[in-house]
């Protein structure tokens, strides 16, 4: 009697219905974060509120904390009622009309709108269709190309919500090529992520950072390329790697059970391998293009934020469905279509900003800042220079902002350096490199949760596959600090 080693029919389904139970079980994006509004609020009660005195700077533009005096302030628990509300206010604070997450959920709607009506004339799936037929065999090269790209973006600019308008682009390039939804993820948040870990000009980290910190942002330039070269590498492998073992065996993929989901999903209007690209394809292609490269150009050369961005995009919906002949009805559905497609992102959005609203009202992140300061005084340089690092990495997770943490630490942090015979450019590298490791995670990041939610990727499915990644990049920057300490 022979034993066969196969799954029959049942116990696959059996397989699949397992998976499916214990995937249920995992909470959803939206109810961690609203979770983390609850840590944060019962925090406020525990945590001592307390904040810096601040003085006006004209080169960085911003508020700076003044070194030595921190003191108490009345302590702000935040309740039930603050709790509820924070999620609103995350969007829009009624009290001190700040307009929190808004612009970006605006720019996200409206981005879904023309992506909307840019699939509803079949361009871009005729001109994936067509492009992987004629990259037949050489589809992995892509990655490479498209992550030296955006590192590129990443560490010139800070490119980071903006890449939110490239996964409906890219996820379906990576699945039609045979791989799955995570690479495609993975090749825009690690992509331009590594860009902000290792920024060189970017204005939003580096340069900031280095001028809250009394410093030209050109000094330590070269350990910063460093990683930049390396962590780029280091990630590019582990993408392409990942990639290939889906490519030869699907079931290795991360996210296998939504395998068909996701071609539905994404793939709802493709092309078939044969199809033609006609003049009107062509047309709303060539406009599709180089509304991205107006974007990428608005917003490192002309200060454009996402007000701006949405006005081009909208314009670009209009123009694209006067090409494609799409008609009044057929625009304003696929416009309202496509932005019900984004609207649990921008949900998600929303409620993550309303953590730093909790965080901000209960007063409690200058006094983690203080202990933190407090905690590192009187070491060896090299060990100095490892626990900033590491505490710039706690602070990270508590202000996801790169130019919103440069100004709150780089005042207090860098002239302790100075104790302990560590130059401020390290103090600079070792937070732009903290920040920047976190925001490939931190729940916080409008950028991490909303890439996560395009790209119909769950964050326990992210952490699983980049937790390996996220160990060897430390490794790495604390190798680099360690010799920059010795130096």
């Amino acid at each position: 009697m022979t034993t066969s080693t196969e799954s029959t029919p049942s116990t696959a389904n059996d397989k699949a219905g397992l998976v499916s139970a214990i995937q249920s079980k995992f909470p959803s994006a939206l109810t961690i974060l609203f979770g983390l509004i609850i840590v944060m609020a019962a925090l406020t009660w525990i945590v001592p509120s307390g904040e810096f005195d601040r003085v006006a700077s004209e080169s960085v533009g911003k508020d700076l904390p003044v070194p030595g005096t921190y003191h108490a302030v009345d302590a702000n628990p935040q309740g039930i009622f603050d709790v509820l509300m924070a999620p609103i206010k995350g969007f829009y604070d009624p009290d001190s009309g700040t307009a929190n997450a808004i612009d970006v959920v605006m720019f996200v709607l409206v981005l879904g709108g023309f992506l909307g009506v840019v699939n509803s004339t079949g361009s871009v799936n005729t001109g994936i269709a067509r492009a992987m037929a004629a990259l037949k065999g050489h589809e992995k090269w892509m990655i490479p190309i498209m992550m030296a790209l955006f590192a590129a973006g990443g560490t010139t600019y800070g490119m980071a919500e903006e890449t939110m308008a490239f996964y409906i682009l890219i996820v379906p390039i990576m699945i039609v090529a045979g791989y799955d939804a995570l690479t495609g993820v993975a090749v825009i948040l690690l992509g331009a992520g590594i860009g902000v870990l290792g920024s060189t000009i970017n204005p939003f980290s580096t340069t900031i950072a280095a001028n809250a910190a009394g410093i030209p942002f050109t000094e330590g330039m070269d350990l910063r390329l460093i990683i930049l070269g390396v962590g780029w590498l280091i990630c590019t492998a582990y993408v392409m790697w990942y990639a290939e073992r889906v490519r030869k065996d699907p079931s290795k993929s991360l996210v296998a059970e939504q395998q068909e989901s996701n071609k539905d999903h994404f793939l709802k209007f493709a092309a078939a391998p044969d199809a033609v690209l006609t003049t009107t394809h062509k047309l709303i292609l060539v406009v599709f293009i180089a509304t991205f490269g107006i974007m990428v150009w608005g917003v490192a050369t002309q200060g454009w934020w996402m007000a701006k961005m949405a006005v081009l995009f909208l314009a670009s919906s209009l123009i694209i469905g006067v090409i494609g002949r799409v008609g009044e009805k057929g625009f304003t559905d696929s416009f309202v279509d496509g932005a019900r497609d984004l609207l649990r992102v921008a949900l998600i959005i929303g409620v993550a900003r309303g953590i730093v609203v909790i965080m901000d009202a209960g007063h409690m992140t200058d006094t983690i800042l203080n202990t933190s300061a407090e905690a590192i005084k009187g070491f060896s340089n090299i060990l100095f220079i490892n626990i900033m690092y590491w505490i710039e990495v706690l602070l990270s997770f508590f202000v996801p902002s790169t130019s919103g943490l440069a100004v709150l630490s780089m005042p207090i942090m860098a002239p302790l350096g100075d104790f302990s015979g560590v130059g401020r450019d390290l103090v600079v590298t070792a937070f732009q490199s903290a920040c920047g490791l976190v925001n490939l995670v931190t729940p916080t990041s409008a950028v991490v949760v909303g890439g996560l939610a395009i790209g119909r990727v769950s964050y326990e499915k992210w952490l699983k596959f980049v937790w390996p990644l996220l160990l060897i990049l430390s490794i790495l920057i604390m190798a680099v600090l360690s010799f920059g300490a010795m130096a």
